[in-house]
């Protein structure tokens, strides 16, 4: 069922903040630990991304993959030693992940354990220049969120979180939230599941998250074959403008031509760009940018991601 699309006061200072300076947000993500002289090669056997050449300290957004291709889950694998991998995924996804990873463990010398490690996310334009004024940071990582600077932040194992640096303003997951849904950044359980086929999230996640030049990985074959016609997969992950004052829960059909060709996975008031209610959704190949759908009675316009474009480079 449609909401009520009102902004809230606090959400709309707090994304204003986030685009034009830096603020500081609990961050809610569940974590693994690889460890064994096996490690990374255990590891680079299972995801997308080029594991091996990671140096101590360096981290990479990777996918990993049930046999026949399909995302088990989307999640970021940082080298903490030469023998040791912290993988983080999205909160209530580290379960899955830990079984999917532990389904291949054979002959292998690798442990592979949940650990609890809190996190704080500084956001914005500013993150990285602050970033050395925060204390209990044991693992500090850039990250891009599809042109939305920051920086995450990990306390130590079974520790406090991370302080943010003085004069850093604190801000609620829903600031977060739309932050996430205004680049167009998924997460698992919304955008991605186990029905999700990699390219439906966009070329920017395929090259975010694979090595098309490293060895082979589970899972391989769905991803190389689709990149090699073209990325052309049943749906696409897009954007929808809504026209109207509602906001369209999850699950709402995408209606084109009286035919139902998709649905909303996430929605949300965007304070960026004026209040406007927009949505992503996984739509069919057949609808294309620029085309009006029908939403929870509303009509949207369905447009490429991220809603909010990057920022040009400094030159």
């Amino acid at each position: 069922m449609a909401t009520p699309a009102a902004p809230d006061e606090g959400v709309v200072a707090g994304v204003g903040a986030a685009r034009s300076d830096v603020v500081a947000v609990a961050l809610e993500r569940d974590g693994l630990v690889v460890t064994g002289s096996d490690s990374v090669t255990f590891v680079q056997g299972q995801v997308s991304a080029d594991v091996s050449s990671l140096a101590v300290g360096d981290s990479t957004w990777s996918l990993l993959l049930e046999p026949q291709g399909k995302v088990a889950a989307w999640l970021r694998i940082t080298r903490t030693a030469d023998a040791e991998l912290f993988v983080d995924v999205d909160a209530g996804w580290g379960e899955s992940t830990l079984a999917r990873l532990r389904r291949f463990l054979m002959r292998v010398d690798v442990v592979v354990e949940p650990v609890r490690r809190r996190g704080l996310a500084l956001v914005g334009p500013r993150a990285a220049d602050v970033a050395d004024g925060a204390s209990g940071v044991e693992l500090s990582l850039v990250v891009d969120r599809r042109g939305l600077a920051g920086v995450d932040l990990f306390g130590p194992v079974d520790g406090p979180a991370a302080e943010p640096p003085d004069g850093v303003q604190r801000v609620g997951p829903e600031v977060l939230e739309v932050l996430r849904i205004e680049q167009g950044w998924p997460v698992m359980g919304r955008e991605l599941d186990a029905s999700t086929i990699p390219a439906e999230a966009g070329a920017w996640l395929i090259d975010t998250s694979v090595s098309f030049t490293k060895g082979c990985y589970t899972g391989q074959e769905l991803v190389a074959r689709v990149h090699h016609r073209g990325d052309n997969v049943p749906r696409h992950l897009r954007g929808l403008v809504i026209d109207g004052a509602v906001l369209p829960s999850p699950g709402a059909p995408v209606i084109a031509e009286g035919v139902e060709r998709g649905a909303v996975t996430s929605a949300v008031v965007s304070p960026t760009l004026g209040g406007v209610p927009v949505a992503l959704a996984m739509v069919h190949r057949r609808v294309e940018l620029g085309a009006d759908v029908e939403v929870d009675g509303a009509t949207a316009r369905v447009v490429d991601l991220p809603f909010v474009a990057p920022p040009p480079p400094n030159l």
